[in-house]
């Protein structure tokens, strides 16, 4: 294709090739205009290269990891999506070192490639067009039911979590959404986990559950998100000098993020704040013991100021 700008299908060609990531179909090629003749005499000349049954790298045989995703996509039809591990990587979620392309459609299999991971789904993705990069794939929710179906709990946490990190899914609605979705291989999986107690309460939530905890205890009512220290804290009792962080994570905590919970708690101990840190199972199942700590430590600052 290089150097043949005065063909009339040649812009067009180029502006396909930009927008796929450095491959093009056979199919594609001849709609645009080029004949079979002229598709053979640029294999053979070096500026198409085969790299899956009808698709050509262009100008190099060598194609990014995009253009193999796209590639394996365009191979399988107009309905497939990149889904599984590609999925994954390709939306940020999890990293895959695997060498096969995971694609799904909702009609009969292609011919099996040596490439391409065909998974055949009725109904196989949620509504509404999806795409990164430019790349058809299945929507977050979908990639998450997919990755729940090969890979252990600790791994799709994890996967959750990023998801949620790039806001890709919600989740105040994840467990609503996947209890809607066909019985799709993963669904039961992921579901098992959402409705499990590993996974915490968001920060509405959180505050909702604790606050009634923290009236009880004879508590005043607090103030909300406010920031001291440089960090933006959860309760704040400024008559008493107290700071109360309910752990919020949505998901098993990384080292990262416990790490930067203790540089929070330290910043508000060095400013002569007393702080209390509550998990989301101890604000839902110890409501008790939530009570009894902060009555225990509200009469404590009472008494270490009127000395």
């Amino acid at each position: 294709m290089g150097g043949s700008n005065t063909q009339p299908w040649a812009k067009d060609a180029w502006n396909l090739v930009n927008r796929q990531h450095g491959v093009i179909t056979r199919s594609q090629l001849l709609a645009l205009g080029m004949g079979p003749r002229s598709i053979e005499h640029r294999i053979a000349s070096g500026r198409l290269h085969p790299f899956m049954r009808g698709i050509y790298a262009v100008g190099r045989p060598e194609v990014t990891e995009h253009g193999r995703w796209m590639g394996a996509v365009l191979a399988c039809g107009s309905e497939a999506l990149l889904s599984h591990h590609s999925a994954a990587a390709l939306w940020g979620i999890r990293k895959t070192e695997q060498e096969v392309v995971h694609v799904v459609l909702p009609a009969a299999l292609p011919k099996r490639r040596p490439q391409i991971r065909a998974h055949r789904r009725v109904g196989h993705d949620l509504p509404g067009p999806r795409e990164s990069r430019g790349i058809p794939v299945t929507h977050p929710v979908a990639t998450l039911v997919d990755l729940a179906a090969s890979l252990p709990t600790g791994q799709v946490e994890a996967a959750i979590n990023e998801a949620d990190h790039l806001n890709l899914v919600d989740p105040e609605r994840l467990r609503e959404e996947v209890a809607l979705l066909p019985r799709w291989r993963g669904v039961g999986s992921l579901r098992r986990l959402l409705e499990g107690p590993v996974l915490a309460l968001s920060s509405t939530q959180l505050e909702r559950r604790f606050l009634p905890l923290a009236l009880a205890a004879g508590l005043p009512t607090p103030r909300t998100q406010s920031r001291h220290s440089g960090y933006r804290v959860d309760f704040f009792w400024p008559e008493l000098g107290l700071v109360v962080e309910a752990d919020s994570l949505r998901y098993h905590r990384t080292a990262f993020k416990q790490s930067d919970d203790k540089r929070r708690d330290n910043a508000q101990v060095t400013a002569g704040l007393a702080t209390l840190r509550f998990t989301h199972m101890q604000i839902c199942h110890e409501p008790r013991y939530v009570r009894a700590t902060l009555v225990a430590t509200a009469r404590q600052l009472r008494s270490t100021a009127k000395t």
